[in-house]
């Protein structure tokens, strides 16, 4: 939230509008567009939104704003694309001079992960799993290999961190809260040791300039 300017804002994908909702009523953000490939998630995502938020519905690799943009996020979205480093660069493009780029992807270093690894359910830690690739991942990243594909693009990384120290697995961790064996207060602690090793989170994010 320090980091988002007020102006116009662009979301890259946007599922069914959980995020956007976000943008909307939490961070109060007005001139509010996004671009989603899928007509059908489109749909859903106008129905958790009011009549404000304008969308698009067209690829990342052949949109093109009429406007500039203060804030642009790109949520959980790069590790989808075949070409990270042509769509940065779009994305450039897109900000004001003074613009950010915010985005975040999953962990290949979060700390369940590594256990995987060393349990040998998957080859090293930025491994794609066929699962992920079910779910049309193309790639795992960790700090480094993302700023490298930034870096690639032209973008300037302004700021760096982590969300949520990740110890177990999704599945086991939804046992756990269903089963009440981990606490809020436990969440919390999670997501508090997250900012203390950003390394070791279940997601890391840059703040990019153009």
């Amino acid at each position: 939230a320090p980091f988002i300017q007020k102006g116009s804002t662009l979301e890259m994908g946007c599922y069914e509008g959980f995020f956007t909702s976000l943008l909307e009523k939490n961070l109060e953000l007005e001139n509010i567009h996004v671009v989603e490939g899928s007509s059908e998630l489109i749909s859903r995502a106008k129905k958790n939104v009011s009549e404000k938020v304008t969308f698009y519905h067209s690829t990342f690799e052949t949109f093109k704003p009429e406007q500039s943009f203060q804030n642009i996020f790109l949520i959980h979205t790069l590790e989808h694309l075949d070409e990270p480093t042509l769509v940065l660069k779009r994305v450039k493009s897109w900000l004001t001079h003074n613009g950010n780029l915010f985005l975040a992807v999953p962990n290949a270093n979060a700390p369940s992960r590594q256990i995987a690894t060393k349990m040998g359910l998957i080859s090293h830690n930025q491994a794609v799993t066929p699962a992920e690739r079910e779910h049309g991942h193309r790639a795992t990243y960790a700090f480094d290999t993302l700023e490298a594909v930034v870096r690639e693009s032209g973008l300037k990384v302004d700021n760096r961190g982590g969300v949520f120290f990740k110890p177990l697995a999704n599945f086991q961790l939804d046992k756990a809260i269903e089963t009440k064996i981990i606490s809020p207060e436990y969440l919390e602690g999670c997501y508090q040791l997250g900012m203390q090793y950003p390394d070791l989170t279940a997601s890391i994010f840059l703040i990019c300039k153009p």
